[in-house]
């Protein structure tokens, strides 16, 4: 299998606030995306694992992803180990991606920065071929996907380019709006989070405006690059 876009996340929801525009402007250019989970956010505050299993599907169905794998880490505790590149190896080696995303490489919530780290060794040991894994019963072949670009977060960090999701503004509300449990809702009696707040979705809209204003369109998603980005034809640079 060969897809275009494999975004990894920590926490289900994570990809919906940060780079699902970005998912769905690639999905209607016919692009294949496909999402891995690397914890189900059994620690949440708000919500549990199973509810979170039907928001993410639900989120899904809106921005238009077929594939969405949850790899069960523990939310919280996951840690660098072999055993764990080793899972997001297989996952690489099976999609063979051309870019991969992940998560900020630091952030408010540690998972995040530790994520970021987990998946960026990935791609690089996906690479070797003395790694040997077997997936679905197959031995797979090293590969090492053309790009690892970092998702801004929460906290502020200036990107090293962003991507125009005007079009797909409106639906990304929507799909984050399927993770009832986390974000506002004026009937809930959970206790209140940072991401729960009626004023959240104005930061978030916020963050894409100043994002946007930098190449002259209404709202954009920021990233990173872990390395220096090549260009063919900088007149196509917006």
């Amino acid at each position: 299998m060969s897809i275009s876009i494999l975004a990894f996340a920590a926490h289900p929801d994570d990809i919906e606030i940060s780079a699902a525009g970005t998912l769905m402007k690639h999905l209607a250019m016919g692009k294949k995306c496909v999402i891995v989970d690397l914890t189900e956010g059994e620690l949440g505050t708000r919500g549990t694992a199973e509810t979170r299993k039907e928001e993410s599907a639900n989120a899904s169905k809106i921005l238009g992803i077929t594939e969405r794998i949850n790899l069960k880490l523990a939310d919280g505790f996951f840690d660098l180990s072999k055993e764990n590149k080793i899972k997001i190896i297989e996952q690489i080696r099976y999609y063979k991606p051309d870019v991969v995303l992940a998560n900020a490489i630091e952030d408010r919530h540690p998972d995040h920065g530790r994520a970021a780290q987990l998946v960026a060794e990935a791609c690089f040991l996906s690479g070797l071929r003395k790694i040997e894994t077997t997936f679905n019963g197959k031995q797979q072949e090293a590969f090492r996907p053309k790009a690892l670009y970092h998702y801004v977060q929460e906290r502020y960090i200036k990107p090293d380019f962003v991507v125009d999701i005007t079009a797909f503004a409106d639906r990304k509300i929507e799909a984050l709006k399927a993770f009832k449990t986390q974000f506002f809702d004026p009937n809930s009696n959970e206790p209140v989070t940072p991401i729960s707040t009626e004023s959240y979705f104005d930061f978030l809209k916020g963050r894409w405006l100043d994002f946007g204003k930098n190449i002259g369109v209404k709202y954009a998603e920021g990233f990173i690059a872990s390395r220096p980005i090549g260009v063919v034809d900088i007149t196509t640079l917006s």
